[in-house]
């Protein structure tokens, strides 16, 4: 495990950088974990974000890439519900890189 320092407090992380107290997380939070990606969060990005913490609050689990495609097809519709424009977004992979800004564990099925 490990820490960041963010905003003066201690975050713990885990070793593949997720954080492991979910109430540590905030927006701006996110933004910084995404710029040192060098990934700017746009609205795009926080529709996938807010989507994620949504589906974590209501099955207490992150989504594996193939869930987050199908349950983001049926919200957001087939244009943004598949795996080219996730990937756009989030380079280092939709489901992983989506839920560690998004204060998540790691998703299921994730290596």
């Amino acid at each position: 495990m490990g820490q960041l320092d963010f905003q003066g407090k201690q975050i713990e992380v885990d070793d593949d950088g997720y954080i492991i107290n979910l109430g540590d997380w905030t927006p701006e939070l996110a933004q910084f974990l995404a710029d040192q990606d060098s990934l700017k969060l746009l609205e795009a990005h926080w529709e996938v974000i807010n989507f994620l913490r949504e589906y974590y609050q209501k099955y207490q689990i992150a989504p594996m890439i193939k869930i987050l495609v199908k349950e983001i097809g049926k919200v957001m519709g087939p244009e943004k519900g598949n795996t080219k424009y996730l990937y756009e977004l989030y380079p280092g992979g939709p489901a992983k890189q989506a839920c560690r800004y998004a204060g998540l564990p790691k998703p299921t099925g994730c290596v």
